[in-house]
């Protein structure tokens, strides 16, 4: 069974329809590359699977390990195992990292049935996934993204997804704006944290570079609203060579 499963979707912010029909699946395991160019409706899916409350859903289902939670809260959705990275981490002022990721922690544990973690566990476990995903101990004093260069916040992101183990992951956009040693950082954690594991990750990017370091197991491209082709990693190198407006002329995308 899928971990995720996205049955003819339709979705509309205010009265602009943006997504017009996405069937779209993520397996246990599976690394699943979401990619199309800007406006095609990929950072919207993510949203919309997260539950965004500006988004209304019109037709369609997402299905999360069977269950449907097309009208679930946000915060019951990543309660059962959905995590997403932003494209645009915020900052939040007067909130350490250390704070922040305790609170995340307990989060989960409570929706499990579980006691807050101690101080010593908290501070081994954090310590462990610091080290997993090269991020310095020097972080757990600062605030929250206040201050971070775009790599060091994409960094944050893959500490909590070290630390919180999700079934599916969802990075949208994680490599934007990033220079080549920040990028390494970031698919570096990525493979470390997911490869070999029963986590699905649905990586939404329209750069071919990341997918060289994170190879997913498929592909899919969106035009207009709509998944147009799916593959395997040969996608990856078509769009290399012949750029999208191959695949649309091909697929008759947006005619």
């Amino acid at each position: 069974m899928p971990d995720l499963e996205i049955r003819n979707l339709h979705v509309q912010a205010e009265d602009k329809q943006i997504l017009k029909g996405v069937d779209l699946t993520v397996r246990p395991g599976e690394i699943h590359a979401l990619m199309g160019p800007n406006g095609s409706g990929k950072s919207t899916l993510a949203n919309v699977v997260m539950g965004h409350p500006n988004l209304r859903v019109t037709d369609g289902q997402i299905l999360f390990g069977g269950e449907d939670i097309t009208a679930a809260a946000t915060d019951d959705r990543a309660r059962m195992g959905l995590f997403m990275a932003f494209q645009y981490p915020v900052a939040i002022p007067g909130v350490t990292v250390t704070k922040y990721l305790r609170m995340v922690i307990n989060a989960h544990r409570e929706a499990r049935g579980e006691e807050d973690i101690s101080l010593k566990d908290f501070r081994k476990t954090v310590e462990a996934a610091m080290a997993l995903t090269n991020v310095p101990k020097e972080f757990s004093a600062r605030y929250l993204n206040e201050g971070f260069s775009g790599g060091e916040k994409k960094r944050m992101e893959i500490l909590q997804l070290a630390l919180q183990q999700p079934r599916l992951a969802i990075l949208d956009e994680t490599d934007s704006g990033l220079d080549i040693d920040a990028l390494n950082v970031v698919a570096e954690g990525v493979n470390t944290v997911a490869r070999g594991g029963d986590m699905g990750v649905l990586i939404i990017t329209h750069y071919q570079r990341i997918l060289h370091m994170v190879e997913p197991t498929r592909v899919s491209i969106m035009f207009d609203g709509r998944i147009a082709t799916e593959g395997g990693p040969e996608l990856v190198d078509r769009l290399e060579a012949e750029g999208y407006a191959g695949i649309r002329e091909e697929v008759g995308a947006g005619a």
